[in-house]
């Protein structure tokens, strides 16, 4: 008796080694086929990300300075317009009409349904002087501008920071800007690193 129960720790001992063996290894085809399916899930995302959350864009040129510079690197916020209406002072992305793949990044100034004009350097809204700090310098070419522009219910008049340095809705090639051309609202710079941050907007 007693020797038969000093033997039964031996054999539990035995099926719990038996249990620690290595499972077969998995073959090459079902190791490639999930690496595939995990390529797709990740390319998957990416796309919807992309296509309706954000999209990676770079700054090239002077027109935004001092607000942005020449090769930052930003973050298209692409879901905030399918909530609310842009606003004055967003910067928003939009195509450039005349050349592929060129988008311009510029401030909303005028809303649908106000008068744009610029006169004596100044920016008025409805016969009223805009009173803004984004522009630091006197408007030396009104453009198209010079004579009051009427917006229509989905156009948007739009201005790059550094106004004089600037190809913008004063400029006929790029003119009021619709609705359904904004892409996105500027949102986060991701470079230069010391600059990482959310845009002001307002």
């Amino acid at each position: 008796m007693g020797r038969k129960g000093k033997k039964e720790p031996e054999a539990l001992e035995d099926d719990f080694l038996e249990g620690l063996e290595e499972e077969k290894p998995r073959s090459p085809l079902r190791e490639a086929l999930g690496m595939v399916v995990y390529i797709g899930i990740v390319l998957g995302v990416t796309f919807l990300i992309i296509t309706y959350v954000g999209q990676r864009t770079h700054v090239s040129g002077d027109s935004m300075k001092n607000t942005l510079n020449d090769g930052d690197h930003l973050i298209v916020d692409k879901i905030t317009y399918r909530m609310r209406e842009p606003v004055r002072y967003d910067i928003i992305v939009f195509p450039y009409r005349y050349k592929d793949n060129t988008f311009y990044i510029k401030r909303i100034i005028g809303l649908p349904g106000e008068t744009v004009q610029i006169a004596g350097g100044e920016i008025y809204i409805d016969g009223e002087v805009l009173i803004e700090s984004y522009g630091r310098e006197v408007i030396r070419d009104p453009g198209i501008a010079e004579s009051p522009i009427e917006l229509g219910e989905d156009e948007y008049f739009v201005l790059g920071d550094n106004r004089n340095e600037s190809s913008d809705s004063r400029d006929p090639s790029v003119g009021v800007i619709h609705r359904d051309e904004i892409v996105g609202r500027a949102w986060l710079r991701i470079w230069p690193l010391n600059k990482f941050g959310i845009l002001k907007h307002q």
